[in-house]
C-alpha cells in the first residue's frame, strides 16, 4: 500500500473525516556546494522521497498533529505556541507562526504526516515538513499566498521558532521543484531557472557514509568567516562589490598577496565552484552527462583539497567510482565532515555498482553505508491517493 493511502487511513480512524493529501518532497543539490551563504548559484532537485500530509481544517482554535513514523500525537493552540523538547513540533509550530506574524486570520487543523525521507542523510526533512504545511494551510484556508511567499514564511519558521539559520534553498526546491528538471537558483536576487535533467538511463543515488565527524558546525561557522574575511580584503578596493560571487578568479588572484594561504583557498573554492555550476547548466543544455559528470568530481576535489570539509569516508566513497564506466560524476554533498555522496549511475548498473561500493567501504571503515536510489520528482503538491498528481 502507498504511503499516502496509509497516512490518509490513519486520519480517517483519528477524525472520522476525509482529509485533503499534500506531497512535499526532499532534495539532492547535485552542484553548488557553500555558495548559498555567499549569494552564488546552487543548483538543487526535488526528489520521489517525501512526506505526505492529510490535513482538514477545524472550527475552533486547537491544532492536533500525528507523527506516523513515531506514533506521538502533539496538540497546541494557534495563539499559544511555546517550543516542545519533542523537537518535531517546532517545525509545525514555527509555520503557524509565521502565519499569525503575517497577518493570516489562522484557524485550527487536524493533520497526519510521515514519509520517506531518510533522517540525517542530507536530503532536508526539515524544509519538506514546514513547506508543506505552509502549503497546506494556505490551501485549506485559502490565504492566496503565492509560492515564493510561502518559501520565505518556511524559511523563517526555521530560523525563528526552530533556530536553525539555514538557508533558503531547501525550502525554495521543496515548493519550486519540477519533474525532470533541476532548478538553478540565485540566493542573491532568488531569480531562478529550470534546466532539463531527462537522462532516463540515470539514477541519482545517494552513498551515506553514516559518520557524522564533530567539526561539522564548527568548521561550517569558521568557513563563513573565512569567506568574510576574503571579500573584505578585496572590498577595500572594490567598494561596490556585495559578495564573494561578484569577485573574479582574476581579480581574486591579483589579490593573492594580500590573503593568507587559508583565505584564498576557501575564496578560490567558492568562486570556481560558481563558474562551475554555471557550466554545469551548459551541459545540461547540450545533454552533455559525461560534462556534467566530470564538474561534480572537480567540485569534490575542491571540497576535500580547498574548501577542506570533506574526511576520509567521504572522499574514499568519492574514489572508489572514478574508474567506473557505469559512473558519471560523483561528489559529497552538503555541509561535510559526514553525510553523503551524491552519484550519477546507469540504471543497469545500480546494482553491481551499489555492491562494489557497500563491499569496498565496509573493508575500509567497518561500516554498512547505506545506500539511497532517488529520482526528480515535482515539488510539493496535492495529490489523490487513487490517481495521480492534481497540482
Amino acid at each position: 500500500m502507498r504511503l499516502a493511502k496509509i497516512i490518509e487511513l490513519k486520519f480517517k480512524e483519528l477524525f472520522n473525516e476525509t482529509p485533503l493529501i499534500i506531497r512535499s518532497p526532499g532534495r539532492v543539490n547535485l552542484i553548488g556546494e557553500h555558495t548559498d551563504y555567499n549569494m552564488g548559484f546552487v543548483l538543487p532537485a526535488a526528489i520521489d522521497k517525501a512526506i505526505y500530509f492529510a490535513i482538514t481544517p477545524r472550527n475552533d482554535d486547537d491544532c492536533v498533529v500525528f507523527a506516523l513514523d513515531i506514533n506521538e500525537e502533539y496538540k497546541f493552540g494557534i495563539n499559544n505556541l511555546k517550543k516542545s523538547k519533542k523537537g518535531w513540533p517546532n517545525y509545525l509550530m514555527g509555520v503557524v507562526e509565521q502565519l499569525n506574524v503575517s497577518g493570516y486570520s489562522l484557524k485550527g487543523f487536524n493533520c497526519v504526516f510521515g514519509g520517506n525521507i531518510p533522517m540525517g542523510a542530507g536530503l532536508s526533512s526539515s524544509a519538506a515538513l514546514e513547506a508543506g504545511l505552509a502549503f497546506a494551510l494556505n490551501y485549506i484556508f485559502n490565504f492566496g499566498i503565492d509560492k515564493l511567499k510561502l518559501v520565505k514564511m518556511a524559511q523563517k519558521a526555521e530560523n525563528k521558532f526552530v533556530g536553525v539559520e539555514c538557508g533558503i534553498m531547501d525550502q525554495f526546491i521543496s515548493l519550486f521543484g519540477k519533474s525532470g528538471n533541476v532548478l538553478r537558483l540565485d540566493c542573491r536576487s532568488l531569480e531562478y531557472n529550470y534546466f532539463p535533467f531527462n537522462f532516463e538511463n540515470i539514477s541519482i543515488v545517494l552513498f551515506d557514509t553514516c559518520v557524522s565527524h564533530s567539526l561539522a558546525f564548527s568548521e561550517y561557522n569558521q568557513r563563513r568567516k573565512e569567506c568574510d574575511e576574503g571579500l573584505k580584503v578585496i572590498q577595500k578596493d572594490f567598494h561596490h562589490f556585495q559578495n564573494l560571487r561578484d569577485v573574479s578568479i582574476d581579480l581574486l588572484n591579483e589579490n593573492k598577496a594580500k590573503l593568507n594561504k587559508i583565505i584564498y583557498k576557501r575564496c578560490e573554492y567558492v568562486i570556481r565552484e560558481n563558474e562551475r555550476v554555471l557550466k554545469a547548466c551548459t551541459a545540461l543544455e547540450n545533454h552533455d552527462l559525461a560534462a556534467f559528470g566530470s564538474l561534480m568530481y572537480k567540485t569534490h576535489e575542491g571540497l576535500s583539497k580547498n574548501y577542506e570539509v570533506s574526511c576520509k569516508e567521504l572522499d574514499f566513497l568519492v574514489d572508489l567510482t572514478k574508474d567506473n564506466p557505469h559512473v558519471f560524476g560523483s561528489r559529497m554533498m552538503g555541509g561535510g565532515f559526514g553525510g553523503c555522496t551524491i552519484n550519477l549511475i546507469e540504471n543497469d548498473s545500480i546494482e553491481s555498482v551499489n555492491k562494489m561500493i557497500a563491499a569496498e567501504y565496509n573493508k575500509r571503515f567497518n561500516i554498512e553505508a547505506k545506500i539511497y536510489v532517488t529520482k526528480i520528482s515535482n515539488g510539493t503538491n496535492i495529490i489523490d491517493v487513487n490517481e495521480n498528481e492534481k497540482a
